[in-house]
């Protein structure tokens, strides 16, 4: 991850990221916020298809009996794995949570930095949040005062703070610490911690990024299954895996899809296409 610039310097720019973020690459990884809109009904699946190829994979050997799973080579020494499972009455997020647990073990200093991390970032919120209940009542009493005034408000002080009051969006900076909300998403960063959290009001995204690496998680409204999540790791000199994640879906009370990625490199947007591509072909979008 490239190192932060001062919160009052990376207020504006978090802000216009984050309105695109379709198309965000930090850190490493593209994060695509879930189709909500388009998404047809999931088909109830008893077999994989497993074709031979599909984008830049090549299927190995032939697909498990039964039709329940099947493996997958890409570029680079990548894996991608593509099971049917049947969820037997449980929800789905508590078999999801299984597959995480399995492919965290091949990063797991990543994601055990990336929870120290988020510990750390709730602690430091709760003194932010204490200090903004100071403010409110004198924030209440300019309120009355500005009402004839503009409606966007920048007030820069030299304790190296800074508000910023625009319809939507809300930003407040107070020395390496942002707060910034952008319609339905609040990101959290911390330059002195080296860290950037984006989670929206409805659950649908939710992103933990830090120095060491980032965890990025989607979700689609309703009752099907519609998941996304990633893992990646930032460090150099890690010889084995650098990002690991799943694709599933499927629809309510499953069975539901799940490609499991492994890669050796960050940026293998063309594999994770690819294992899409394999659960859209078997469930649908």
């Amino acid at each position: 991850m490239r190192p932060f610039a001062p919160s009052h310097i990376l207020l504006l720019p978090l802000a216009v990221a984050v309105t695109a973020l379709a198309g965000c690459d930090e850190p490493n990884v593209r994060i695509s916020s879930p189709d909500t809109t388009t998404g047809g009904v999931l088909k109830v699946v008893e077999a994989l298809q497993c074709p031979e190829t599909q984008g830049v994979l090549t299927r190995k050997g032939s697909a498990q009996p039964g039709g329940k799973a099947c493996t997958y080579t890409g570029p680079k020494g990548a894996e991608v794995s593509l099971h049917l499972v049947d969820l037997r009455g449980d929800p789905s997020s508590q078999v999801l949570r299984s597959f995480e647990h399995q492919l965290a073990q091949d990063l797991p200093h990543t994601l055990a930095d990336i929870r120290a991390r988020q510990a750390q970032d709730a602690a430091n919120d709760a003194e932010v949040r204490a200090a903004d209940a100071k403010r409110a009542a004198a924030d209440a009493e300019r309120a009355v005062a500005d009402a004839d005034r503009a409606a966007a408000e920048v007030q820069a002080q030299a304790d190296d703070t800074a508000q910023v009051r625009l319809p939507g969006v809300m930003i407040d900076a107070h020395g390496d610490k942002a707060r910034v909300r952008i319609g339905g998403l609040n990101i959290n960063a911390d330059d002195t911690g080296g860290t950037v959290n984006v989670r929206s009001d409805d659950e649908s995204v939710d992103i933990n990024a830090t120095d060491s690496g980032a965890e990025v998680r989607t979700r689609g409204a309703g009752d099907a299954t519609r998941t996304t999540w990633i893992l990646t790791d930032n460090g150099s000199s890690n010889p084995g895996w650098r990002m690991v994640g799943y694709e599933a879906r499927g629809p309510a009370g499953g069975p539901i899809v799940i490609a499991t990625v492994r890669t050796k490199e960050r940026e293998q947007d063309a594999v994770f296409d690819a294992a899409k591509a394999l659960v859209t072909l078997n469930v649908g979008r």
